[in-house]
């Protein structure tokens, strides 16, 4: 059975159980803070299950793109190396949100299965919860109840809370489940050992393919369960592992979902799947993280070096150094498989194909860029090599080698291997534990159960319409952090203070009770759909109404600035081609940033162009016409644009200045003469096929406009008020260029002078020509006398010094003789010697220079030197 068909089954089965049928969920998460990713099925569902707003309909059945590679669920490192974990995958699901509970989902479950699927009731087990003492719960015999009516006693089997117990995080709903696993094994394999002692073992064959969660817990801050008041079903199926075992292979890399892409890869490094266990490794790793690299660009996250970002350029250099490594790929050649990719799955999820030359664009910029890392941790590890006495790195050097360049600790130790040389493992994990807990302490955070003042509250946002409320706290929670210290959380039943979204940062403002007593509303940001308040304290009169009042100017120029995006979105599409999409936008009270997809860097003209078709727009005095609550298609219909990565309701919020028209949720000026003038800034590369805009609006421009008026006048002041001050600029530049030159004449001339005088001040010791002298010349004076003495000098050991603004530099010249000979080491020399000048250096074996702040040790470091020859 072919994999489409494995997925169109699914659906028409759950479709057919009158569930609805929704598209999956962007994979790249924006209101969760508790997740950078969707991880499992039921993520997008969260505020359904946390009660936080009501579903379209109360049976959901989709297939979800998941991602998991940070955080409790990380497989990362298990991907390759065996056959069923992936970084990306599919995960069907069929939900009830307070519809049916255990019994339909365990018959639907087995009927779908065995019955549609066919797959033999012979070699499915199935797992129960038996119960945990600790949290007072008992064993699950209602789901093992209603498992009898289809599945012999024997393929019953009870899971402890690890493996049978399902928790959305350390609060939260929760409940038992049971998973369904499949025996694939050989018959020969099953007559030697029961598959019963395989489940839940890590055995390739042996795999959990369904997960059946029974939602009827809450967990508490403190550790504590209550009933939900409503049962919830949740369920979770992997895709590609049912497709192993419906089109009888033994791993979910020899399924249609893989070979096409395993099959590019043979062509492309002719290299053979199948044939050795290396190369194997290294194909499952790139036909895996291309897909979880291509469906993240597609749903808006391109690699960065922060947050979900760098996730992404994590996944993908581990393709590109396993590429590197075992298939001797030194050119960039993952970019390739997106169009195999594309074409595989382009129909379940069209993005692919909509967004496939800028996923091919940036992963070839990636593989690039990391390429070339490589290569210049491969000369630094070569100097870190030279330097090593006996035949064991150190972990802290390895450590800073993977730290601060971005070189692969195990390519790290496949090199020093090569080379006779051992890793100082032990050392390294040190090294990494302590960055891990620097990283842990600054984001260890607790937060509290929520306190609930009134129960079943709505809250509603009001905050398109009014900057003033009065309103009541419904909730609240103390949150601790290292980082922030105590925070209190806030919940309204009603808001004029809009959460940050859709690019859009949160609003500031106060809440003042009847006494005069105020609480300052630092940030406004929404969470599984609930607008959350952050105030360093707790209102004192907690029960009264409060009037919350919005920064109004903080509100006016982020509104200035988020009405100017949409603006600026239409230029560069009439600019520069229809071609022209969001890839990304900030917006401040300050300025704003727009990301947006192009092939090359915008010229003077072409700015000039977007500057002014936007200032006409401002000009021509648009009125906002704003449309809320319209069915998404009748929106689009009307020419709304729509983001790729965005998650839309079925109802949405439209907005149009002239020919301007978006969909969006955030806030608005009501007439674009509000913004007064419209600045670019900057313009720039963000990644392969994606430029950055940064640009400023209302007093943010008159600002500028004064500095740069101010900038003017005093420079023409300096130019002595020259009539033309770009001309007497130039001049300037010139007569200094040629002042510069001249100067470098000089001290050319005056180092070879130097050199000549320093000829007579050799002095020989065991064989070496020696100095230690300091004088007066520059870093580059010092340079030019080492290299003119040392091309007539061979066995030379030269160490000199200057003392230059207050500081001391010490260049320490070897000749390649004595460094092969003698064991010498410039770099070693210098980083030894800079402690006296209360500094340190490096730098190659034959030449390195050290820089500190004390001069006065610049004596005694040279004193020091003739230890080394004598």
């Amino acid at each position: 059975m072919k994999s489409q068909e494995v997925r169109s089954k699914f659906l028409n089965f759950f479709k057919d159980k009158k569930h609805s049928i929704v598209p999956s969920a962007p994979m790249v998460l924006k209101d969760d803070p508790t997740l950078m990713f969707v991880n499992s099925g039921m993520a997008p569902f969260k505020e359904y299950f946390l009660g936080n707003a009501e579903p379209k309909s109360n049976r959901i059945a989709d297939t979800q793109k998941c991602l998991r590679v940070s955080g409790k669920h990380n497989d990362l490192e298990e991907v390759g190396y065996d056959t069923y974990h992936h970084t990306l995958f599919e995960m069907l699901g069929n939900w009830s949100f307070g519809d049916y509970f255990k019994k339909e989902a365990i018959a639907w479950a087995w009927e779908l299965l065995t019955e549609v699927y066919g797959i033999d009731k012979d070699i499915l087990y199935v797992t129960v919860f038996e119960g945990d003492a600790k949290d007072g719960t008992d064993m699950d015999t209602e789901a093992y109840d209603f498992w009898k009516a289809h599945i012999a006693e024997d393929r019953i089997l009870k899971g402890d809370k690890k493996d049978n117990f399902w928790e959305m995080g350390d609060q939260g709903p929760c409940g038992p489940c049971s998973e369904i696993h499949v025996d694939i094994r050989s018959a020969e394999e099953k007559s030697k050992i029961d598959g019963k002692n395989l489940v839940n073992m890590d055995h390739p064959q042996v795999v959990e393919i369904w997960n059946l969660v029974f939602m009827q817990y809450n967990r508490k801050a403190n550790g504590a369960l209550e009933v939900l008041p409503n049962k919830h079903i949740d369920t979770g199926m992997g895709f590609e592992r049912l497709c192993m075992v419906l089109q009888g292979v033994q791993s979910n890399y020899d399924t249609d979902v893989f070979t096409p892409i395993i099959r590019e890869i043979e062509t492309i490094t002719n290299k053979k799947y199948g044939k050795e266990e290396k190369t194997d490794i290294a194909i499952r790793v790139i036909s895996d993280h291309v897909r979880a690299v291509a469906f993240s660009i597609a749903d808006g996250q391109l690699p960065s070096n922060t947050g979900a970002g760098y996730v992404i350029r994590r996944i993908l250099r581990r393709a590109v150094r396993y590429g590197f490594t075992f298939l001797d790929k030194k050119e960039p050649f993952i970019y390739r498989l997106v169009d195999v990719l594309s074409k595989q799955m382009g129909k379940a999820f069209p993005e692919l194909k909509a967004q496939k030359q800028l996923i091919e664009n940036v992963i070839k910029e990636e593989e690039q860029s990391f390429l070339r890392t490589l290569d210049q941790g491969l000369v630094l590890l070569n100097g870190i090599v030279e330097e090593t006495k006996g035949d064991m790195v150190s972990g802290e050097k390895a450590f800073e080698l993977y730290d601060t360049y971005g070189f692969p600790i195990d390519l790290t130790a496949l090199i020093l291997s090569e080379k006779g040389l051992k890793l100082d493992e032990k050392g390294f994990e040190k090294e990494l534990q302590k960055q891990k807990d620097r990283s842990r302490a600054a984001s260890e955070m607790s937060t509290d159960d929520w306190t609930i003042l009134v129960d079943d509250a709505e809250e509603e946002f009001v905050g398109y319409d009014t900057l003033e409320a009065n309103v009541k706290l419904t909730r609240y929670r103390k949150v601790s952090s290292k980082k922030e210290g105590d925070m209190y959380q806030l919940v309204f039943n009603l808001t004029p203070f809009y959460p940050e979204g859709g690019g859009q940062v949160g609003d500031k403002g106060y809440l003042e009770d009847t006494h005069g007593d105020v609480v300052y509303i630092l940030d406004t940001k929404k969470e599984n759909n609930v607008i959350i308040h952050f105030a360093k304290n707790l209102p004192k009169h907690i029960d009264e109404t409060f009037k919350a009042v919005v920064d109004t100017k903080q509100r006016h120029r982020t509104e200035c600035n988020h009405t100017a995006t949409h603006l600026l979105h239409q230029a560069l599409r009439e600019v520069l081609g229809a071609h022209v999409e969001q890839k990304g936008s900030a917006v401040h009270s300050k300025y704003l940033r727009f990301d947006f997809s192009h092939f090359s860097k915008l010229t003077v003209e072409e700015l000039r162009d977007v500057e002014n078709f936007v200032n006409r727009r401002i000009e021509g005095k648009l009125p906002l016409i704003e449309k809320r609550n319209v069915p998404k298609e009748e929106a689009i219909a009307d020419g709304a644009m729509s983001l790729f990565g965005e998650k839309y309701g079925d109802t949405v919020r439209s907005i149009r200045f002239g020919k301007s028209i978006e969909l969006c949720g955030g806030t608005h000026v009501d007439n674009t003469a509000d913004i007064w003038h419209f600045k670019i800034v900057s313009e720039g590369a963000v990644a392969a096929g994606i430029r950055r805009i940064e640009a400023i609006t209302n007093d943010a421009v008159k600002d500028f406009y004064h500095e740069n008026n101010r900038a003017f006048f005093e420079m023409k002041d300096l130019l002595n008020n020259a009539k033309e001050p770009v001309k007497a600029l130039q001049n300037l530049q010139e007569e200094n260029f040629n002042l510069k030159k001249q100067i470098e004449t000089l001290l050319k001339d005056k180092a070879k002078n130097v050199k000549n005088e320093l000829k007579n001040e050799l002095q020989e010791i065991n064989g070496v020509q020696f100095l230690a002298k300091k004088l007066d010349l520059d870093a580059g004076g010092l340079k030019d006398v080492a290299f003119e003495l040392g091309s007539q000098f061979d066995n030379l050991f030269l160490l000199l010094a200057t003392e230059q603004k207050g500081k001391a530099l010490l260049s320490c010249y070897i000749s390649k003789e004595l460094v092969s000979g003698k064991d010498l080491n410039a770099g070693q020399v210098v980083r030894e010697l800079g402690k006296y000048i209360q500094g340190g250096g490096g730098g190659q074996p034959f030449f390195a220079t050290a820089g500190g702040k004390n001069p006065a040790g610049i004596d005694e470091a040279l004193n020091r030197a003739k230890d080394y020859i004598s």
